[in-house]
Order: structure tokens, then sequence, then C-alpha cells
């Protein structure tokens, strides 16, 4: 039985699944935390993730695998010098530390417009194109060491293989790769530093079936985004839509085109299929509610029991999670709000707000992936840690209007098992998560009972912006 190896590198930890490369029947599991971060700079040493790899690992038992591939946190900034040595913590993708910088680059090359036709994404803080200009303007010295620009997956890669490599779903989140043209932007680079010799800064984009190379007869797999991963994890069609609730939120759908939005809202990303994921993604989900948790001095069970306690709407009550700044939409130095508050307010109306005002983000996100041209008529299904959860399952699903798939599993390591599994094979990846069943999962009804549009319309309303209008799904 040939046995696959996936990693799930995120921001807080290291997942790992062993599984059958012939049926994908999972047989070993492990985790391992990282050093927690705290927004606007948040950064991490990627030694850290390598032992929680090692340790995650181990625990998924002692038969090796045929094959591995690593996926990853996106964007995030791993500079290397001469020696291939880090140079400083990497900035991960929620340092909201290079916003400036983002509004800089957009004016540099001519506006959004341009950004989106360039690379299918108009820069915020997330992308790497802005960490790059970050430091370059904020750590000349660090900068100047540079000679290497390497993702955590790419680096977590490189540990194993031996070299540097990406996948195109990868590095679609830099800004400074063209999804539609698969190629390296220099004039995008030229914009960060004109005098700098970028040829040779960047990994080789290997295609999705093409080995990063082997290490004791292992085959490695080129690896990619966590998203990307999550997608084959689901075995994600055409037209279906993923939401995921992590860290942060994401919701995204597989398309055959590439999009290009030139509002900024939909991140234009290949996938790791050979096809392309428009993404939207939020700064704020499950830390959203953990925190409420903390502030109601409830564990995220009784948080759900809270929630599920309260009637649709919260009874007035509204919550814009921007805890954390924003990313979609791009208001760096946001807070949270919490409205609606009258004397008689419970608990139990503040825990719903909080689900509802994620879940209310999210859905603009829907509407933004509409409005830039994505298919978005396929399946709804719930991924991340806190698809766990039974509020967040129930909000969704009121609020769409539409049935909510929840899988079981860890959707990224399972899609990073996918693609390994797809390599070993020479395979489709997309052929070997239908045949492993990866798209079974149990619905979460909607009650049709709920005025989803009066929820919305009141969230739309206490984050200072107008209702907008939306076609059914």
């Amino acid at each position: 039985m040939p046995l696959v190896l996936g990693i799930d590198s995120s921001t807080q930890s290291t997942k790992a699944e062993l599984r059958d490369a012939d049926t994908g029947r999972v047989v070993g599991f492990g985790h391992a935390p990282h050093p927690p971060t705290h927004p606007p700079r948040s950064e991490q040493d990627p030694a850290a993730w390598w032992q929680a790899l090692l340790d995650a690992r181990n625990q998924t038992g002692s038969v090796a695998p045929q094959a591995v591939a690593v996926a990853a946190q996106q964007h995030g900034l791993v500079a290397l010098d001469d020696k291939a040595q880090v140079i400083r913590p990497a900035k991960l993708w929620n340092d909201t530390e290079s916003a400036p910088d983002a509004e800089w680059l957009i004016e540099q090359l001519g506006g959004p417009a341009v950004w989106a036709e360039l690379c299918g994404t108009v820069p915020v803080a997330a992308l790497t194109v802005t960490k790059l200009s970050w430091l370059h303007r904020k750590e000349p010295e660090n900068f100047a060491r540079i000679a290497r620009v390497v993702l955590p997956h790419d680096w977590l890669t490189g540990r194993i293989a031996g070299r540097y490599v990406t996948d195109r779903g990868d590095a679609s989140g830099t800004g400074y790769w063209s999804p539609r043209e698969g190629r390296y932007l220099p004039e995008v680079l030229t914009v960060v530093d004109a005098e700098r010799d970028w040829s040779g800064c960047f990994p080789k984009v290997l295609g999705p079936l093409e080995p990063a190379g082997q290490r004791e007869n292992v085959t490695i797999g080129p690896g990619t985004g966590d998203n990307m991963a999550a997608a084959l994890g689901v075995s994600l069609r055409p037209g279906d839509v993923a939401v995921s609730l992590g860290t942060s939120g994401v919701i995204a759908t597989v398309s055959d085109e590439p999009t290009a939005d030139p509002t900024g809202a939909v991140a234009g990303f290949a996938d790791a299929t050979g096809r392309f994921l428009p993404l939207v993604c939020t700064l704020n989900a499950t830390k959203v509610t953990d925190a409420i948790a903390g502030l109601l001095h409830v564990d995220p069970a009784g948080l759900d029991q809270l929630a599920l306690q309260a009637p649709p709407g919260a009874g007035g009550v509204v919550l814009v999670p921007y805890f954390d700044g924003e990313r979609t939409p791009n208001r760096p130095d946001a807070t949270g709000t919490l409205t609606g508050l009258r004397s008689d307010v419970t608990a139990e109306q503040v825990a719903r707000a909080a689900f509802e005002g994620v879940v209310c983000g999210l859905l603009d996100g829907l509407d933004a992936l509409r409005a830039a041209g994505a298919p978005v008529d396929g399946r709804l299904v719930l991924v991340g840690g806190g698809a766990r959860s039974r509020a967040y399952q129930r909000v969704l699903a009121d609020l769409s209007a539409c049935p909510v798939e929840v899988p079981r599993g860890e959707q990224v390591a399972a899609g990073a098992c996918v693609q390994a599994a797809a390599v070993l094979h020479q395979r489709p990846p997309e052929e070997v998560a239908s045949e492993w069943g990866l798209d079974g999962a149990r619905a979460v009804e909607p009650d049709l009972r709920v005025d989803a549009e009066a929820v919305r319309a009141r969230y739309a309303a206490a984050r200072g912006e107008d209702a907008p209008e939306r076609e059914a799904r």
C-alpha cells in the first residue's frame, strides 16, 4: 500500500496527514503549534515551522511515505541571503505594516485597473510584493542582503527537496507573478527597486504534476498555498464555492478563466490544477468569535450554545468584525464595532452578532465574486477550523439561504495529500480528489423563514455602506 504525506503549515500550527495513495484513507495524523502572532506586526521564525513539521510528521507514525507535498499560509515573505540563510523573521499575510506600501505601489504603476490586468490582484498589505517594498523602505540593510525571495511553502519544500521551487497557485498570491500569462513581472519588481537585478531571485514555478525532487526515494510534490490545497481537499469544481473559517475568512471558487477585478475585492489567483481560484479574503474570522468567547467567559462550545439560543438578527445587535484591521474591504487601520445595544442586551445576542458579523463579511465576498464574473452556482462548502462550529454552520446556511456542506477531516492537509498522490501516480489532482470521495459531506439546510436580507442590510449599515443589490444563488 503506497502512502502519501500531506503537510498543512498554517499561521497557528502544522498538521500532517498520512494517507493511502490509492484510496485516500487516513492512516496517521499529527499536529504541532506555531508561535502566536499579534497584528499589526505578524512575524514568525521559519525555523519554528520546520520544527513543527518534524513534530507533526513524527506523530503520524514510523512508516515512510512514497510521496510528500507541503501546503502553507500564502503571501508570507521569507528573505534569504547568498548562503540560503533566513535574513529576518518572515512577515506573514496578516501583517499590516505594509499597508502604506500597497497604496504607494498601486499609484506608482498607474492605478488598480493596471494591477488587476497585470497580476489579477490589486495590492493590499497581505501580498508579498508589499512586504518587499516595506523591507526596502524600513530595513534597507536587510533588503540589500537578499539573494532569494521565497514563500512559506517554498521554504519548507526547499528544506525537504534541497532546492527552492514553487507552484502557480502560491506564486499567484505574490503580486509579482501573472496567473494569466504564467510569468514573473519585472515591470512590478522594478517599481520596488529599479536598481536591483531581480533575475534569479525567485523560485521556478512548477506545473501541477511536476516533482520538486526526490529525497531518500520519496517523491516531493511542488506544494501550494493553503487555499489552493483546501480546494483540492474538498474536490472543488468550477462553480462550487468554498467558505474557509480559520484565523482569516476566505470565500473562493474554481474557474476555467482568470479574473481581473479592478475594485480589489477579488484576488485573481491560480489554483493547483492548472485552472484559477478567484478568492476573497478577510482578516478576521474565528479569532473574532474566540475574542468574544473570552469577553463572555465561555469556551468556544459555550459561545456556540449562546449564539444558537438567540434569534436570527441578534435582536438588532450588529458586530462589524474588523478587530485587526481588514483586508476586504481594504481598511488596515479599522477596529471592530458593536452597535444596536440596549439596556436589556443579552450575552446570547452578542454571541449571535459575532457569528453573523463574520458570515456577513464573507457573503459580501460572495457578491464580489459574482460581480467579477466568477461562477458561483455550485455547492457551498464550509471548511477550516470554524466549520466544526454548529453556530457558524447554522448562520451561514440561514444567511446564504443555501444548503451548506460540511466535509470531514482537515481539508488543507488532505489537499496536500491529493497533490502528493497525483505527482506520484502522474494523474490529474482533481481526478484523485474525486476518486477519494473528498466531495462527500453532510448538509446543513437553511431555515428559509429567516429574513437574511434584513440581517445583511443592518450589517451593511453598521459598516457604513448601503446594502448591495443581490441576485439569488
